[in-house]
Formats: structure tokens, sequence, C-alpha cells
């Protein structure tokens, strides 16, 4: 398509589809990875690459180094370079802290958090030969608030946003900017077995988030947003002020 090209993880449903989604329509050729591949993600991919995307897909653990490496250079490889990285996966493991396993514990940080690392510091390296880049981290107001039954999740976030702030100041001098986006409650499958009475109540807007209004967030920052470094940006109808 163009000579732009954006690495979305966890990038088959929800939040991250919407993304690439985004990105492609931007004229960005896509990386995706996710851990599995359903039926749909064939005719996801023909769709991408019929809106004129050069599209690569590797299934691959964001949780396993040698994975995560990997999938960055296979991408690398495949489309030329990487100019946006965005870092989607992740999961819930949601129970109150004293029932909480060390198993639920884990797999939350290993996923959400250190799967960033693991994607992330490949692509850096990429992005600092060229003296280029944009990395949008996916964090949550419930990193910024707190919320209970949620402490593997909102500390695997808030991990997300020191991260955030700490790569803007290190690879700014590289001009690579990093930013993070903090979605309130979405409608997505995370989200779908949550009372919605009880969430719409206590949202200003008084309704869930849409993926596609994270997906414009996320490019904003990621493709227009050339001054802005280091920041959280709220998309939550409010919730957080």
């Amino acid at each position: 398509m163009g000579d732009k090209v954006a690495i979305v993880t966890g990038g088959l449903q929800g939040i991250g589809k919407c993304c690439a989604v985004r990105l492609v329509k931007a004229g960005y050729d896509i990386a995706i990875n996710d851990i599995r591949e359903d039926a749909d993600a064939k005719d996801y991919y023909k769709d991408l690459e019929e809106m004129g995307a050069k599209v690569f897909y590797m299934k691959a653990n964001v949780t396993k180094e040698d994975e995560a490496e990997n999938f960055i250079k296979s991408a690398h490889e495949a489309l030329g370079r990487i100019d946006v990285l965005v870092n989607n996966a992740g999961i819930t493991k949601d129970n109150l802290f004293i029932r909480m396993s060390k198993q639920d514990w884990d797999s939350v940080i290993n996923i959400n958090l250190t799967g960033a690392f693991n994607i992330t510091k490949p692509a850096v390296k990429i992005m600092m030969k060229q003296r280029f880049g944009s990395i949008v981290n996916m964090s949550s107001v419930v990193g910024v608030m707190g919320n209970a039954g949620q402490a593997n999740y909102s500390a695997s976030k808030a991990g997300l946003i020191g991260l955030t702030k700490t790569l803007a100041k290190e690879l700014a001098g590289r001009n690579i900017r990093v930013n993070a986006v903090a979605p309130g409650f979405i409608d997505t499958a995370m989200t779908e077995k949550l009372d919605e009475e009880k969430l719409i109540s206590i949202i200003p807007m008084s309704r869930k988030g849409k993926p596609e209004e994270i997906a414009e967030t996320v490019f904003f920052l990621a493709d227009t947003a050339s001054y802005i470094t280091g920041q959280v940006i709220n998309v939550d109808g409010g919730l957080v002020m």
C-alpha cells in the first residue's frame, strides 16, 4: 500500500482488530499477532488486503521472549520497516485479591505487562536504527484508578503507564514517541459479563464506549500527534476526571 508499517498485538478481535483496520484505512501495511487463529481470521486478512494493505500474520505468544522476537524479526523482514507498534494483547482473570490464585496473577501480568516488554524491546532496536517510531500501549482506566476484583489487571495496566512514561523519556532523542490509551468500559467480549446498567450509572456519558472510538485515539497518538509523548489519554466517557 505505502511506506508505513504498523504492528498490532492481539489483533484478531475487539479493540486490536479495530486498531488494525483504522491504521490500514490510513495507508499502513499491517503485521498482526495473536495466540490463536479462528475460522474468521483468513477472511479478516483478506478484507485488509482488499483495502490495499500488505498483511503479515504470525501466531505468537507474547509471554515467550523467543516467539516475540521472532515475530518482530519476521514482520520486519516481510514488510521492510516498523513505524508504529500497538501493544494491545491482554487478558483478564478477575477475582477479589484474597481469593486470587498466584497462577491468575502471573498469567495476567505476564501477558499484559511482560508481553509488552518482550515485543517492544526488539521493535525499539529497529526504530532506533530508523530514528523514527511511535509506540502506543493499551492501558486501562483501572490502571489509573484501581478496581475491586481486578488487582492483577489493574497492576498490569498501571505498569504499562510506568513503562510508557519511562520509554518516552529514554527514546525521545531518537525521535520515537511513546504514549498510552486508557480505555474505560468498552463494548467488547471482555466487558459483556459485567452489569451494564450499573456501569452506565457511573459513566457521565451514560454509555459504554465503542472499540472504534479507542482505535481513533490510538491512530491519533500513533500517527498524527507529532509533539505528544509520555502521555496517557483516558477514553472513558468521563469516568475518570
